[in-house]
């Protein structure tokens, strides 16, 4: 005789509680009807139990390297996580332009693609914050539901028709309805799902650091797009900028070797001087770049979201921002499940989340591969690309549309991010 599964002791188990996965943990509790203790966040390096406001940086600190420029959906989907509340007001750049060009144009061309919030009706086009107060908000968000994150990892899983059984590493077993893969590119839990990912390498590393600019940014995000890749200067609420700049392996190796003068020197040369002189106010950092995009994005009892689905080219910000749109729609499938009795790991709520995201997750990063393969280009494909940028510059309703799906303020967008 087969031995009885072992009892439920709760209905989803997030394993990784970076961005994506801590805002549906946050999420979860508050629009899918579930309490608190009945979702298991696995977070090995989470902070001790914190439900205020603190952001563990000191009020003055530098800007940390890494940044994320949150869309108007995703300030909503952490405003219905609870969230939003909780960033550092003092450390949020709302950044009000974006200027677009292309190497073989000048930056105060005709040919500049400039979106504006203005000329759309809002406020800012999105916030630059600092990645770790994000993920601490959401964090704190759901320790304030009366949610205790598990600090232990993921060692392996198993899956039978009543659920899931986790095996931590800190030797507990424990058994969930749902698995939920947000832990990373490198997943476990597609990993083991078996999941294929579709990857492209683009032969690219993306350099990242902190300057200080002679001419202030203006609450303006400047990208140039170069042969060798695209390079942003991204505003932060000191009046420095974070720079993103995707460059060619060879280079970026060069690149990073240079002196932090040198450097400065080079960087002002391929921003085309637009904000003067610079100086390097950090170390700098690099990751490399690729496409990857899961071929599913959920399994029986199981679903992937954030980094384990896909990663896309940084050109466009938007990789922090599908990883939210995911969390949104996760839960409301979940919620729906709930409402209709049954429970989240059912199989019409997980095609249901996969039915709203695989498709819209899939064109982004098609979309972002195809923008940095056309307009960082010299030659033929080079004039092609500027002229392509040139021509939606030159006509607003366009660009009005063009910022308002960047935004998610058009298109398919889960409840929670309206």
């Amino acid at each position: 005789m087969n031995p009885m599964p072992a009892a439920i002791d709760y209905e989803v188990a997030i394993v990784g509680a970076g961005q994506a996965g801590a805002a549906l943990a946050a999420l979860l509790v508050r629009h899918a009807g579930y309490s608190a203790s009945r979702i298991a966040l696995l977070a090995p390096d989470a902070p001790a139990h914190d439900t205020g406001h603190d952001t563990g940086l000191a009020a003055a600190a530098e800007p940390e390297l890494r940044v994320v420029a949150l869309s108007r959906a995703s300030q909503r989907v952490l405003v219905n996580a609870g969230a939003w509340e909780r960033l550092p007001a003092e450390r949020l750049c709302a950044y009000e332009q974006m200027r677009v060009w292309h190497a073989s144009l000048p930056a105060d061309g005709l040919a500049t693609l400039v979106f504006d919030a203005a000329e759309i009706g809002e406020a800012a086009l999105g916030v630059i914050v600092e990645n770790s107060a994000v993920t601490r908000a959401c964090l704190q968000s759901f320790q304030a539901a009366g949610g205790e994150p598990i600090r232990a990892a993921l060692n392996d899983f198993t899956i039978d028709s009543d659920g899931v059984s986790l095996r931590l590493t800190d030797g507990t077993t424990l058994r969930s309805r749902l698995i939920v893969g947000a832990d990373g590119a490198d997943s476990l839990v597609r990993e083991r799902l078996g999941i294929e990912l579709q990857r492209h390498s683009y032969g690219q590393r993306a350099i990242v650091a902190t300057v200080a600019t002679a001419r202030p940014h203006r609450n303006t995000a400047w990208q140039r797009f170069l042969p060798t890749g695209p390079v942003a200067l991204l505003p932060l609420f000191n009046g420095s900028c974070s720079i993103v700049w995707s460059a060619d392996d060879a280079l970026a190796q060069e690149l990073l070797a240079l002196p932090a003068a040198q450097f400065a020197q080079r960087l002002e040369a391929a921003t085309d001087g637009v904000l003067g002189a610079i100086t390097l106010r950090s170390e700098r950092a690099a990751f490399p770049l690729q496409r990857a995009t899961a071929r599913r994005l959920v399994a029986p009892r199981a679903a992937l979201l954030g980094d384990a689905a896909h990663r896309i080219h940084p050109l466009a910000g938007q990789g922090i921002n599908l990883g939210f749109l995911d969390a949104a729609a996760l839960c409301e499938s979940i919620a729906a499940a709930r409402v209709a009795h049954e429970d989240p790991g059912s199989p019409r709520s997980l095609r249901s989340y996969e039915q709203a995201r695989l498709t819209h997750d899939t064109l982004m990063s098609v979309s972002m591969s195809a923008f940095n393969t056309l307009f960082s280009q010299g030659g033929a494909a080079g004039w092609i690309g500027s002229r392509l940028l040139a021509m939606a510059g030159l006509y607003s309703g366009v660009r009005r549309s063009l910022a308002r799906r960047a935004m998610g303020l058009e298109g398919e967008v889960p409840k929670l991010a309206r």
